[in-house]
């Protein structure tokens, strides 16, 4: 008897979400499986950000959506983060008179001080940049160094999954690398990311496959390898591909 393949990660079903009468996602289906990296990719507008705040709980939405197994169904944000499901929102989103430390801290609250110490200092050893002002508050740092604050403070509850949102916003051209490489480190340790990111070429080099977002729609699926990913890509931002163009291509 074959044996079954085991439930992806995260499972996304006939999704549809907005806001208040306004309808952005049309019936999303995707899946992020246990350590991998999936970019979410698609023009300004497509919904890529409505989708990661649909299924982190921020928005209302119908349809199905199971993480590890649960079903997130009226779910509230924080059960899903103790879940293992942590999103980094879009934007320097920290808390600015905060000090970097309590910042870090404050995304492990509800764990033990001595656990919350030592995970605050295993992500604190990823990103030097801000180590070095653990004591600083957070408005004295510059807009890229909130960028990665925002990032560590979703690594501190160690997630399953890690949905980032534009992390390459307002970052030097060598902190984007720096938070890529810590993309590659988190599956290579078996964490799961699910990346939104303007930045087609570097998103499409840390991750498995991608998905393409078309006016609230899966435009493409496609894995990273596949030779003609460049032209179907384009097609599906442009949006002038023929029907058949869309179709879901293999994993």
């Amino acid at each position: 008897m074959p044996i079954s393949a085991p439930e992806p990660l995260l499972n996304i079903a006939g999704l549809f979400s907005g806001y208040g009468k306004i309808r952005v996602l049309h019936g999303i289906d995707m899946t992020v499986r246990e350590s991998e990296v999936v970019a979410l990719l698609g023009p300004n507008g497509a919904g890529k950000t409505t989708l990661l705040r649909a299924v982190s709980g921020l928005l209302p939405w119908a349809g199905n959506v199971r993480f590890a197994g649960r079903d997130l169904k009226g779910l509230h944000p924080r059960d899903a983060v103790k879940a293992g499901l942590a999103h980094v929102i879009e934007g320097h989103r920290v808390f600015r008179q905060l000090t970097v430390l309590d910042n870090l801290l404050l995304g492990a609250y509800d764990l033990p001080r001595a656990d919350r110490l030592a995970r605050v200092e295993e992500v604190l050893d990823l990103f030097p940049e801000i180590a070095a002002k653990r004591l600083e508050r957070a408005v004295s740092l510059s807009g890229g160094q909130q960028q990665i604050l925002a990032v560590a403070q979703g690594l501190v509850r160690r997630p399953r999954l890690l949905m980032l949102d534009e992390p390459s916003a307002g970052l030097s051209p060598v902190l984007v690398d720096r938070v890529l490489e810590v993309v590659r480190r988190l599956r290579a340790a078996g964490t799961a990311v699910l990346l939104v990111e303007q930045l087609i070429e570097k998103a499409l080099a840390v991750s498995d496959r991608v998905y393409a977002l078309a006016r609230g729609s899966i435009a493409l699926e496609a894995g990273t390898a596949e030779p003609d990913l460049p032209q179907r890509l384009e097609a599906a931002y442009l949006a002038t591909a023929r029907p058949a163009a869309f179709e879901h291509g293999a994993g």
